[in-house]
């Protein structure tokens, strides 16, 4: 496909792409390059946290919100088993697909596939694809919370984490990681009880934390998504966060989370080249056959895989 379709917005070549790139097929990179010098300008929102907490309702939402306000809007929705193509549904994305006929926005589901991290291996690929088509924003609903959803740091411009009131011991299990992930914490189902513990524990645990002259302090906000309820405010602190990156100190952020993405990239690009040299080889069996009899250790195998390739290429 040619890459001037994409940029034009054709939802049919962009769709084909995606396929391309969650198949790894080899040309979906060539194109990838030449949309690449064209993005930069959508907002990328992450929206993290455990299951239940409402995310997609949420993120339904803002759909409709930000359409209101005339702004195009890109989806990625990843889901743990399998794409809204084929397996399981989870249940609270239905509705969010109701935006599926409007030209404005465009929904894309991925399976992690067993990848670590919250995101799909393709996640990014695909953020870039939206970006190149336009999209003034992009909400990218992750797998997980907290360590298990780190990888969106490195993604998104403005990171939501959600919970919810009566989760206990496990926003206690889960304050390490998000503390270090969200921009922005919401306390969705604020109808339920408890609401205002839950908001007080979560701004209490942002206190806590030692911020330097200019950081940004994540605000915590309530909503209720299922009412439609707070999510005016919501968007008026993505908007107020994405004002703060402009600054002197969001720029540094920012920066630092470019070297992160190259720094990932070059980790799959190395690893995919690395298994697709070996795999199927006399080396790679009989590395496999002597890990089973628990004649090498896997730290040790891996080591001198790297050091062979090291050795080649110097």
């Amino acid at each position: 496909m040619k890459p001037e379709d994409i940029l034009k917005g054709n939802i049919q070549a962009a769709a084909r792409l995606m396929r391309d790139i969650d198949d790894e097929i080899p040309s979906a990179r060539d194109t990838l390059k030449h949309l690449f010098q064209r993005t930069g300008h959508a907002h990328i929102v992450g929206v993290t946290g455990s299951p239940g907490t409402g995310k997609s309702t949420l993120i339904d939402c803002l759909i409709q919100r930000l359409r209101e306000n005339r702004k195009t809007v890109g989806v990625v929705a990843i889901d743990p088993t399998s794409p809204f193509s084929g397996g399981a549904i989870l249940g609270d994305r239905v509705r969010m697909q109701r935006h599926t006929i409007d030209e404005g926005v465009f929904i894309r589901s991925l399976a992690t596939r067993g990848h670590l991290g919250g995101l799909s291996r393709s996640t990014h690929d695909i953020v870039t694809v939206m970006d190149s088509m336009g999209k003034d924003v992009i909400i990218v609903e992750t797998v997980g919370v907290g360590q298990d959803g780190v990888e969106i740091i490195h993604l998104a411009h403005t990171n939501i984490v959600v919970i919810i009131p009566g989760m206990g011991d496990s926003i206690q299990a889960i304050k390490a990681g998000i503390l270090e992930t969200g921009d922005i914490f919401v306390v969705n189902k604020a109808d339920m009880g408890d609401a205002d513990i839950a908001l007080f524990e979560m701004e209490t645990t942002i206190q806590m934390k030692r911020f330097q002259k200019g950081d940004w302090v994540p605000p915590v906000l309530k909503t209720d998504s299922s009412n439609n309820i707070g999510i005016k405010k919501l968007l008026d602190k993505i908007d107020q966060h994405k004002k703060y990156l402009e600054t002197s100190f969001g720029k540094r952020q920012q920066q630092k989370r470019s070297a992160e993405m190259f720094e990932k990239i070059l980790r799959d690009r190395l690893f995919q080249k690395t298994r697709n040299r070996l795999k199927g080889t006399q080396r790679w069996e009989e590395t496999l056959n002597a890990l089973k009899q628990r004649e090498v250790d896997p730290y040790s195998a891996a080591e001198s895989v790297v050091n062979d390739i090291l050795k080649n290429t110097s």
